[in-house]
């Protein structure tokens, strides 16, 4: 029987990689980063954690995203997952991975190679503050990206 998440990792190997994705910490920091590029801030009402996203655009593709903020290791990780996975993608590209994203958060989520490291986070959402965690950073960055109208 594959582990909840579909990835075929036990959940200590899921731990691992959720820690080395928080630890390498992709996208942290805003020096250097325009201060116009679009943003948004999120908190978790529940938790306290909380990030601002920024998103560089060139175009209609996202050139980078970067985060600020504090929260646990899976919210860290998934917004470190996000910054590695959307350079490169195209507005409308990376709103539809994102959607599919955040429903495989859930508790019977479905992973998908399209999300890069942050397949890891597929239905983590049977432990329910978690869900929570792993989607916080993705849905500023949608809510960003979202301001922004297409070219």
């Amino acid at each position: 029987m594959t582990p909840p998440g579909g990835l075929g990792l036990d959940e200590s190997e899921r731990a691992a990689l959720i820690e080395q994705l928080a630890k390498a910490r992709h996208g942290f920091g805003f020096e250097g980063v325009d201060a116009e590029a679009p943003s948004a801030h999120r908190r978790s009402p529940t938790c306290g954690d909380e990030f601002t996203v920024r998103v560089v655009m060139t175009d209609d593709a996202i050139a980078a995203v970067h985060w600020e903020g504090h929260g646990c290791v899976v919210s860290t990780a998934a917004a470190g997952a996000l910054a590695a996975l959307a350079p490169g993608l195209s507005r409308s590209s990376f709103l539809a991975i994102a959607a599919r994203y955040l429903e495989a958060v859930l508790a019977d989520g479905v992973p998908d190679a399209e999300f890069g490291d942050a397949e890891v986070f597929a239905g983590i959402g049977r432990y329910p503050l978690r869900a929570g965690c792993a989607s916080l950073a993705w849905r500023a960055a949608v809510q960003a990206v979202g301001a922004v109208e297409p070219r």
